[in-house]
């Protein structure tokens, strides 16, 4: 059974070294490497540039463990490690060999040289003699004289542990420098290092290098911010005993780390009416999909430490549990702010007892409210659908086509067009007959005196801001907004930023900080609407928090932050919620997320008038 579970193991490791990235910018060294579960195996996979085993020379042969007391029969160098590295290479594995085997002699060191001189001799065809590729044993620990050094194998070289870096030491036989890392430093790996030690460290970095060695701290803190600190400095051979763990952060570090490409300037408010009791005439509900506020937060530090959003008062946490589920999808999230109801997963306007649910743009036309959707989405996504659909499942794409047409819906904006164009039907030709103007581009929409319009930004749907969607959100916004302001009537607008959603999911760093980035645009320009028409109610929250996002660095000067996904789903995390301008008073606080649509309904009972003959 216990071989059984190494070789399950092997095969795993073996499977993730195909996810190797061609090159890497930094280097692993497993420390006590034997103390791992899977010797050897574990640090090959983990891509480590130097793997550490203790050695002591018992009866002759050269056992790993770091004292007597713990060796365990036929765990030898050979077994643990030079048979290992041998199968690794006769099995072509897609993994360098060119890392360097760190042997720590514990025993007296030239009785022992001179066993490993013969062990090695047995296995030049996988090491280095300098001439050749291959693995770079190395001699640390117990070892002879320096002057001695030109007396070995040319397959040994030697880790020196000394700042005395003279020229007249044997260079061609020292592959590294190794040094304590506690005698220069005390940080323990949490927080930051303060100056003076970094200092301290930089130059011994420095002087290691001048010396064309790559340099070593043992006894250093073994942790993601660690590791960090670590590469940033420049140290060759980051120690660790979690080199699975620290190869999986620093592999991702590049990606992970992100300073926007698209900065903007901020609008500022004027905070006229925000939060007074003005009449509600406009409604603007904007959902950023998946939005939580570490998501936020990476925005504001890669935008230079300010966002629109940041700038408002009123702020609540909304709870987003679906009626089935601990963790809402977007079906049911964004139901629950449409209708005031929970409903189960998946469901989109309709009840856990199987009934359609009114949403807000049906009920508000009841009070000669004109309502419409903005999306990055497809028109028939979760979200946006549900402010306009009925139907079990979100996937019944086609019904949920179907239902706009019948809604009460004055305008849409977004995308895959192909949803209505689908198994035979032509539903663009029915939403024509309902009375949508099918615009052709976003900026005729503006200045349209059509009685409905609609646009389809693209037949399936829409790139990322990375990839060219760039200032379509901020377009499509402004012109529903003319459009809407043209009818000289209120309205109700929603608008969704859709793929921080997705970013979350594929746990793309850059992609949720692009798209957070081009969401706050958006606010930006609805922000200067609320200003110019004072009976304006902004909403801006998510219908979930996606991928467990964390900030756990990040360097504001240079707009640089660091994020950290610990799933590539929705979490339970309550969301934000900001409001800006008519009663954005009457949503702080900790609610359900049923609670805005109820919030908003007693704002429009309190001050709209219903229509009798509607």
């Amino acid at each position: 059974m216990k071989i059984r579970i190494i070789f399950t193991f092997f095969y795993f490791l073996l499977s993730l070294s195909l996810l190797a990235q061609e090159k890497e910018l930094f280097k692993l060294h497993s420390h006590n490497d034997y103390k791992q579960n899977v010797p050897f195996w574990t640090a090959f996979a983990s891509h480590c540039a130097s793997i550490e085993a203790d050695v002591l020379l018992v009866n002759g042969e050269l056992m790993v463990a770091h004292e007597r007391e713990s060796i365990k029969p036929g765990q030898t160098l050979e077994s643990l490690y030079l048979a290992p590295i041998r199968k690794a290479k006769d099995l072509g594995l897609p993994l360098s060999m060119d890392f360097q085997l760190l042997v720590d002699i514990k025993t007296e060191a030239y009785a022992t040289m001179e066993v490993l001189e013969k062990v090695l001799e047995d296995y030049r065809d996988i090491l280095s003699d300098g001439a050749k590729s291959g693995v770079q044993v190395v001699v640390s620990g117990s070892r002879p004289d320096i002057n001695d050094y030109k007396n070995y194998s040319d397959l040994i070289r030697f880790d020196y542990q000394d700042t005395d870096l003279s020229k007249r030491l044997p260079w061609d036989k020292i592959a590294l420098v190794s040094l304590p890392y506690s005698k220069y430093s005390v940080w323990n790996g949490k927080g930051r290092l303060v100056a003076e030690e970094e200092k301290v460290l930089k130059e011994l970095i420095k002087t290691v290098h001048d010396a064309n060695r790559p340099i070593r701290f043992w006894g250093a803190p073994d942790s993601k911010t660690a590791w960090k600190a670590f590469f940033d400095l420049g140290i060759d051979y980051i120690n660790t005993d979690q080199p699975n763990k620290a190869y999986e952060y620093l592999s991702k570090l590049d990606k992970n780390l992100v300073i926007t490409k698209y900065p903007h300037a901020v609008y500022q408010p004027e905070y006229l009416v925000d939060g007074q009791e003005v009449p509600i005439e406009q409604i603007i509900m904007m959902v950023g999909d998946g939005n939580g506020l570490a998501h936020i937060s990476a925005g504001v530090y890669a935008n230079g430490g300010v966002l629109n959003l940041s700038q408002l008062k009123h702020i609540a946490l909304v709870k987003t549990q679906s009626a089935d589920d601990f963790t809402t999808d977007s079906a049911a999230g964004a139901t629950a702010l449409a209708t005031g109801e929970k409903v189960n997963n998946r469901a989109i306007g309709f009840s856990v007892n199987e009934t359609p649910l009114k949403n807000l743009p049906e009920i508000l036309k009841e009070y000669n409210f004109n309502s419409g959707i903005v999306t990055t989405d497809h028109v028939t996504g979760a979200t946006p659908s549900s402010f306009y659909a009925h139907r079990m499942d979100r996937g019944m794409t086609l019904g949920i086509a179907e239902d706009l047409a019948n809604s009460p819906l004055s305008l849409f904006i977004g995308a895959g067009k192909n949803d209505f164009v689908t198994n035979g039907r032509d539903l663009i030709q029915s939403l024509e007959t309902s009375g949508f103007s099918m615009a052709k581009s976003i900026r005729e929409i503006a200045h349209s005196g059509a009685e409905r319009i609609g646009y389809f930004a693209s037949n399936q749907g829409l790139p990322t801001v990375n990839k060219g969607r760039e200032d379509y959100l901020l377009e499509a916004t402004r012109n529903a907004l003319s459009f809407l302001d043209n009818k000289q009537a209120p309205f109700f607008l929603l608008i969704e930023g859709a793929m921080i959603d997705s970013g979350g999911h594929i746990n793309d760093a850059g992609m949720v900080v692009e798209e957070e980035v081009d969401f706050d645009l958006a606010i930006g320009e609805v922000l200067k609407y609320a200003d110019d028409h004072p009976g304006t109610l902004v909403l801006i929250t998510a219908d979930h928090e996606t991928g467990g996002v964390t900030l756990p660095q990040g360097n504001i000067a240079e707009r640089e932050v660091e994020l950290e996904f610990s799933t590539h789903d929705h979490t339970g995390i309550m969301v934000p919620l900001f409001a800006y301008g008519a009663h954005a008073s009457a949503f702080t606080g900790v609610y359900e997320n049923t609670d805005i649509f109820k919030r908003i309904m007693e704002l429009v009972h309190s001050h709209q008038q219903v229509n009798s003959s509607n």
